[in-house]
């Protein structure tokens, strides 16, 4: 049987929490679709891509836990396996959110850098996780 390091034990427990934040931006989204929020065709897609985002990081987040305890990664390269795609999972969701803050917003602003800094995240993590798992 695996047994789960404490930090992918504290990690996916952090997680986990997080997937209420998801669900909530699920019922915001539907308030979109429902013509509830006014909002530009670039913020409706902005949002998808946010809502989207996060979902699916989160799950592979998830994986990425348990492949690093199976490969038994540990030190700074063990960190990056772990918390690179849930650290992706917040910044990218994050730069699609907050660069098309705004009313009337067409474009994304300065903060789509996030967007760029979890995606920077995830290469780390699953590239990290990917050659541990070849070399373990």
């Amino acid at each position: 049987m695996l047994q789960f390091s404490d930090t992918s034990r504290i990690l996916a427990g952090v997680v986990l929490i997080t997937v209420v934040t998801i669900a909530f931006g699920g019922t915001f989204l539907l308030q979109v679709v429902r013509g509830k929020v006014p909002m530009t065709d670039f913020q409706k897609t902005f949002a998808r891509a946010g809502h989207a985002h996060a979902g699916v990081l989160v799950t592979l987040g998830l994986v990425c836990l348990v492949l690093a305890d199976g490969a038994g990664l540990t030190g700074l390269g063990g960190w990056v396996a772990r918390a690179g795609v849930p650290f992706a999972a917040i910044f990218m969701s994050a730069g699609f959110f907050l660069s098309s803050l705004g009313r009337g917003v067409t474009k994304p602003n300065r903060l789509i850098a996030l967007l760029w800094l979890g995606a920077a995240g995830l290469v780390a993590g699953v590239l990290t996780l990917g050659i541990g798992l070849l070399t373990a």
